[in-house]
């Protein structure tokens, strides 16, 4: 359960009311979601599955119920690989004060065993074709041309995986300030590249004939690429002379 601080400068938050700026919020929920960034939060804003307040400014000021709302949000995302559409509607359900469990949706081997609705789910790190384009909220040739420039591949015939929401709600929020999707194959090249230099290095603990040796190598992945992920921002950041809250 997130915890919302009590107020005061030192957290971003506002002392007489106890609302946050959207650094605090992110500050927050990296201790359970390192990888959420702004342009998630922005994101799901934009979705409207958040409303935080705003300042004459402009500026975003979020409530603890905003937040705990966000990380409602991301654990239905990071653990149900549910579809933003379908969260939104467990949402609107819940605030009409109804006892909604989480849908539960197909997992491999479910049409084998004989479960009729599986092929209607994403599995527990799949989703289809049509459910990523409604999570979205494009069309087909707008998918078609995120896939003409490599920015999103199906693992499998009109399957892709999970992270491919994130990544199309991304590409969705640049193309609003004009960075088009041919802009960004550079960014998907070294992204390439970064996961290439991951698997060098974690490739022979997933040869390792000790299975523990294997296991391990997941974890070690994911630590690379934790990694990786924050040197760039930090790159990136320095080549722009800027720092993000």
């Amino acid at each position: 359960m997130l915890q919302t601080p009590s107020g005061g400068a030192g957290n971003g938050a506002a002392a007489d009311t106890g609302l946050m700026s959207i650094g605090a919020v992110l500050n927050m929920l990296r201790e359970e979601f390192p990888e959420v960034t702004i342009s998630k939060i922005r994101f799901l804003e934009s979705e409207g599955l958040i409303e935080p307040q705003r300042t004459p400014s402009g500026y975003r000021k979020f409530s603890g119920g905003d937040v705990e709302r966000l990380g409602h949000v991301l654990r239905m995302q990071r653990d149900h690989y549910l579809p933003l559409k379908v969260i939104r509607e467990h949402l609107a359900a819940m605030e009409r004060g109804e006892a909604v469990p989480l849908p539960v949706l197909g997992r491999p081997g479910d049409a084998e065993a004989g479960d009729e609705s599986a092929s209607d789910g994403p599995t527990a790190a799949r989703i289809g074709r049509g459910q990523l384009m409604a999570a979205a909220g494009v069309d087909e040739r707008t998918l078609a041309e995120w896939e003409s420039y490599g920015l999103l591949t199906p693992v499998e015939d009109g399957v892709y995986d999970a992270e491919a929401v994130t990544v199309a709600g991304l590409i969705t929020e640049l193309g609003r300030s004009g960075i088009e999707p041919r802009h960004l194959r550079a960014m998907k090249a070294a992204a390439d590249r970064e996961a290439g230099l991951v698997d060098q290095v974690v490739a022979p603990l997933r040869r390792h004939r000790n299975p523990q040796t294997r296991a391990h190598a997941e974890a070690r992945t994911k630590e690379l690429a934790a990694l990786t992920v924050k040197l760039h921002a930090a790159l990136v950041q320095s080549a722009l002379g800027v720092r993000l809250p």
